[in-house]
């Protein structure tokens, strides 16, 4: 089972994002559930919300403790909670951010490039939406990160849940993002590939 924390605050469509990247993992034959945490419901705090894929059916129902990746929707939430609680040693970080990890001061839990990633989020919904909501946007970083659901899927579940318009700026936003995510990736690849050569 694969096990996903989602990070944010209140409007920025994190229920929505674990309700899509369970959609994506349905529509791809898996099991998957969705379901959020709240504390206070009011715009701007914070929110948890949760998505469990398996190839078996899922019979466990509590909140996330020990999560296989996190999506962070807003940098501000490190220095407030500790999103990082539970992480497994191999698991996935996508932070919401234009910022380097030392600059987040997380420098000391990025112990694998590969694994933990800052992606300008906010910036590509701008672009492509003209609204500040990274959900979508993380999903597409997600799908290339994590390589769990497909970008297909993800866009697939985005067009069934939006309207026209909406939808073709969250799909746009989403493969943007993952892209931005490969292109890293390959960067991190050739690098090492360079320093053991």
């Amino acid at each position: 089972m694969f096990q996903v924390r989602i990070h944010g605050r209140g409007g920025q469509g994190v229920v929505t994002a674990a309700e899509l990247l369970a959609q994506a993992a349905f529509a791809e034959g898996e099991f998957a559930q969705a379901f959020p945490s709240f504390g206070s419901e009011r715009t701007g705090a914070p929110v948890v919300a949760f998505a469990r894929i398996s190839d078996k059916p899922i019979r466990v129902r509590e909140p996330i403790m020990i999560p296989d990746a996190l999506i962070v929707q807003d940098e501000t939430l490190l220095l407030a909670i500790d999103v990082f609680s539970g992480l497994s040693a191999d698991g996935y970080v996508i932070i919401n951010s234009t910022k380097s990890f030392e600059e987040l001061g997380i420098g000391e839990y990025a112990h694998s490039r590969t694994h933990f990633i800052t992606v300008p989020a906010t910036q590509l919904a701008m672009e492509h939406l003209g609204r500040p909501v990274p959900n979508a946007v993380l999903l597409g970083a997600f799908a290339a990160l994590t390589e769990v659901v497909s970008l297909k899927s993800v866009n697939d579940a985005i067009a069934e849940r939006f309207n026209a318009k909406l939808a073709a700026g969250n799909s746009a936003a989403a493969s943007a993002a993952f892209d931005y995510v490969k292109e890293r990736l390959a960067g991190v690849t050739e690098k090492s590939h360079a320093q053991t050569s």
